[in-house]
């Protein structure tokens, strides 16, 4: 079957949907289509936040992205939609948010499917045409845009691209990108905001057990540190922290975790070296007790090398207990690489920005009357509701021009 629009929108995700009701609140007699491949809109939306939907976070900046070039456009998208006027947005919407103690931002009550319902009512409301289990197969540019799924084709004037990311393929993530770009270079999408594999002789027996930690990614001097709860599996580390390293983590680099953040180690040498003597019948791996969890402490005497834990600590080297100290402020974990698009939560990758994209009104200086918007682009923000921002702030910027 055949459809006419005014504009077309491919992707009924976040970015999709605030695009679709910008657009009709902008423009009431729009005629805008909203195509989406899975079998409902907004499916990655529910999985947000654990369930909670983390709509967007007070310290959102151009900092907390990365992208290749991607800065100048950033800000401008957060410039024109900012925390404020998002939150705004969505109370016109009828969604009350609240923030927690470390700035992030939900529903009031907590529910993600409560942002999802906002979104769906919003486009029933304005007259946006949702057309779900619409795979877009490919697109002609020329004399306007045809759309082609397996079923149907849609013509419109202008179009958007709203696509999503390979992340979290159970919810509906794919790369369809391939089909999408109309000769736009693109970066290669790649897992991020996910556990990241690594190696170490002490990894097997941390297995199960959190630290809190200051975790640093190092190579030749520290890329990146982040403070939080560090969960250690079978092959990977895990946790908030471990996810933001995650966007610049690689093969060969490291992982230090510094489990003890607020004691320097000269501090903790003199602890341990304390512990020696009240200690001083126990046997060696109970040096740390009172400071680290069993196993770790035991992970961090290995990794300092006391390989005899029999022996009581008062037999412990001078030169053991600062390796002990040593070890406890940096217990270090080789990097294999991130985990994959199964355990993602967003992707590096999509169309690069510099030279093809208008940063001001992410229109393409290639096609006329073509936009980009969400995960499409080559942006990735931190955990914390950043992509989620992103993704609402660039489809309300979109939509508004259509």
């Amino acid at each position: 079957m055949k459809y006419t629009f005014d504009a077309i929108i491919i992707g009924g995700g976040a970015a999709g949907m605030l695009c679709a009701i910008a657009a009709k609140r902008h423009r009431p007699s729009l005629r805008v289509a909203l195509l989406e491949k899975n079998d409902r809109v907004g499916k990655k939306l529910l999985a947000t936040g654990n369930g909670r939907c983390n709509l967007t976070n007070k310290n959102v900046s151009p900092e907390k992205y990365v992208g290749n070039g991607a800065a100048p456009t950033v800000a401008a998208v957060l410039q024109k939609t900012d925390v404020p006027a998002l939150l705004q947005y969505f109370k016109d919407l009828g969604l009350l948010t609240s923030a927690d103690s470390e700035g992030r931002y939900y529903p009031l009550c907590r529910q993600a499917s409560a942002v999802l319902d906002v979104l769906r009512f919003q486009c029933e409301a304005l007259g946006v045409d949702v057309f779900c289990k619409e795979a877009v197969r490919r697109v002609q540019t020329q004399n306007g845009f045809a759309v082609f799924t397996e079923q149907n084709c849609f013509y419109a004037p202008k179009l958007v691209i709203a696509a999503g990311s390979p992340a979290a393929p159970k919810l509906g993530g794919c790369n369809s990108l391939d089909a999408l770009a109309l000769r736009h270079r693109t970066a290669p999408f790649t897992p991020a905001l996910c556990p990241i594999r690594v190696e170490s002789a002490v990894l097997k027996s941390l297995k199960g057990l959190r630290a809190h930690a200051e975790a640093r990614l190092e190579s030749n001097g520290i890329i990146k540190a982040e403070r939080g709860e560090v969960q250690f599996n079978e092959d990977n580390l895990s946790g908030i922290c471990i996810f933001n390293l995650s966007l610049y983590a690689e093969k060969g680099q490291r992982i230090v975790l510094d489990l003890l953040p607020n004691i320097s180690e000269r501090e903790l040498y003199n602890i341990l070296q304390k512990n020696k003597t009240n200690y001083a019948q126990q046997p060696a791996d109970n040096l740390l007790t009172g400071i680290l969890q069993k196993r770790i402490a035991q992970a961090v005497l290995k990794q300092a090398q006391v390989k005899d834990f029999s022996h009581p600590c008062k037999k412990l080297s001078e030169q053991e207990i600062r390796a002990a100290a040593k070890s406890a402020k940096a217990l270090t974990f080789a990097v294999q690489g991130n985990m994959g698009f199964d355990r993602a939560q967003a992707c590096k990758g999509g169309v690069l920005l510099p030279g093809q994209i208008e940063s001001r009104t992410l229109q393409s200086k290639r096609i006329e009357n073509l936009w980009f918007c969400g995960e499409a682009l080559d942006v990735c923000g931190e955990c914390g509701g950043y992509n989620l921002h992103f993704a609402f702030a660039s489809g309300i910027l979109v939509g508004e021009q259509l």
